[in-house]
């Protein structure tokens, strides 16, 4: 399985960064709205929408949701801002929904329409904070790539500290192979990558301080992201969102991390100025 996951990744990596450094805005962000929709319809499969008619209605909502805002902000990027922010409350929400585990856990819950909900507030605004970020001046690209790269790194270390070190479980009701060791693993991985990243991307001396603390809160928001993903597949019965990545499960599998990391990495950047 790890051989498969590498392989996988050795493809999928070279075609994220060439996207990441070689598109406009405005191509990536149709092609980040495409990943990231497919990552929906998994959700919604797993918040209990089997009906097909009925999740792709809801697809197409969220991707009319995400066409007017870039209709409605002319450029002005203050939508994607105040999209990002939603999603950092959102996650915050999540946090609380991770102490409270059983809650939506039974088959037709009231709970269901709060995680259809749930699906919009995770995709949208981290698509968004995706698109502020690499829209930020002449190194957003490179910035994108950046936070990225902090949540891949930080998932890898995780990975690999936790099966070497792994001795104490991070959330054992929830995705029982998650460990604090590897989260400090994570966390280690994240912050070498931030700093080799951030100064290719230009970070100043001043501004490193700034990074470091972006980087930490990303990181922990992205295992937030891994972990609500893992509660609402273990509501569901699933043990992947999905199969269309050999190795890794569905799209779902491969982003939660990100659709968490991603606006707070967006907000880190505004306020630290980096």
């Amino acid at each position: 399985m790890t051989k498969t996951r590498v392989i996988a990744a050795l493809i999928m990596a070279p075609v994220a960064i060439a996207a990441i450094l070689l598109l406009p805005t405005q191509w990536l962000a149709a092609a980040a709205a495409a990943v990231f929709l497919i990552g929906l319809w998994e959700w919604l499969k797993l918040a209990q929408v089997e009906d097909t008619l009925a999740r792709t209605v809801l697809l197409v909502l969220n991707l009319v949701l995400m066409v007017l805002i870039v209709w409605a902000d002319a450029g002005t990027l203050v939508l994607y801002q105040i999209a990002a922010l939603v999603g950092i409350g959102w996650w915050l929400m999540a946090l609380l929904w991770l102490r409270f585990f059983t809650f939506g856990a039974e088959p037709g819950s009231h709970a269901r329409a709060l995680k259809l909900l749930a699906g919009s507030l995770a995709i949208v605004p981290a698509w968004a904070a995706l698109v502020l970020i690499h829209a930020s001046g002449t190194q957003g690209h490179l910035w994108l790539l950046t936070a990225l790269a902090i949540v891949w790194a930080a998932d890898s270390g995780a990975y690999f500290a936790g099966r070497s070190f792994g001795r104490t479980k991070l959330a054992p009701r929830i995705s029982p192979n998650k460990t604090w060791e590897g989260l400090v693993g994570g966390l280690l991985a994240g912050l070498l990558v931030a700093l080799v990243f951030g100064w290719i991307a230009g970070v100043t001396p001043d501004q490193v301080l700034g990074l470091v603390v972006t980087t930490v809160v990303a990181v922990f928001a992205s295992v937030l992201g891994d972990l609500y993903e893992s509660l609402i597949k273990r509501h569901a019965g699933a043990k992947d969102s999905g199969h269309i990545i050999p190795g890794h499960g569905g799209v779902l599998d491969r982003i939660d991390g990100v659709l968490a990391a991603l606006p707070v990495f967006a907000l880190g950047k505004e306020i630290f100025g980096f």
